[in-house]
């Protein structure tokens, strides 16, 4: 074989970790490693809601090429890796932002009632073991309340209509339209603020009348809502501390 290039690994070849800790030039990182049919080179990309750079090999690439472009850019993925904020649990205690508005979580066992809203605290009932969960899932329906009236308001402006609407946990989009019509949306704009929420809304019942990102989309997105750019922008800054949570 030519000295210095890189070739795929055997089949019989151990299999690697799809996550470890390594040490790079300019500190510790975590780092993901995945392998995709449709990646035509290696790439880096940091997961927020992971702490953790996740590299992406082609099917045939060797795990030395995605090795170098690590080492590489051993400072870049440092940086972004130190620059995340802190995860925050849901803990009791934890602070949590409830539609833009800092919101602390209360666990009280003896009580009944699972969660609840009480001024600006989420209230959890239960055993320890399960306010995790609890305040999860109460987030999720929480979002899809928040989320569906807003749906049937701006699908009924440019009489459309959405298939159904689904809430999910994604780790690259907020949100997506179907061809089929369905909605589907992150949980986590819930915790962003109310007019950033209504911006992905309008912006996927747009994608019921141009499946683009044409003028005539976001004209019809500029018809919904008047916070497009201020929602990007929000979004860009803020977006990734909201896959810290939980």
């Amino acid at each position: 074989m030519p000295p210095g290039r890189d070739h795929p690994e055997p089949a019989s070849a151990p299999s690697r970790p799809a996550r470890e800790t390594l040490a790079l030039d300019h500190g510790i990182a975590e780092v993901e490693w995945r392998r995709s049919a449709r990646a035509r080179r290696v790439t880096l990309r940091i997961d927020p809601a992971a702490g953790a750079v996740v590299v992406t090999l082609p099917m045939r690439t060797g795990r030395n090429q995605g090795l170098a472009l690590l080492r590489a850019h051993s400072a870049w993925v440092t940086e972004r890796l130190a620059a995340l904020s802190p995860r925050v649990p849901f803990v009791d205690g934890a602070e949590v932002p409830l539609l833009g508005r800092p919101h602390r979580i209360r666990h009280l066992p003896a009580s009944v009632g699972g969660v609840w809203l009480e001024g600006d605290e989420i209230h959890v009932s239960g055993e320890a073991a399960f306010l995790s969960r609890r305040v999860a899932a109460w987030l999720r329906g929480h979002a899809k309340a928040e989320i569906a009236p807003r749906a049937v308001q701006h699908a009924r402006a440019l009489d459309r209509r959405f298939a159904r609407i689904t809430i999910k946990d994604p780790k690259s989009r907020w949100a997506s339209c179907a061809p089929d019509g369905t909605l589907a949306f992150s949980w986590r704009l819930v915790l962003s603020p109310p007019w950033v929420l209504d911006y992905v809304v309008a912006h996927e019942v747009a994608h019921l009348a141009e499946m683009n990102h044409g003028p005539r989309f976001w004209a019809a997105v500029a018809l919904l809502t008047p916070h497009a750019e201020a929602a990007k922008t929000w979004l860009a800054a803020h977006g990734p501390r909201l896959l810290r949570y939980g």
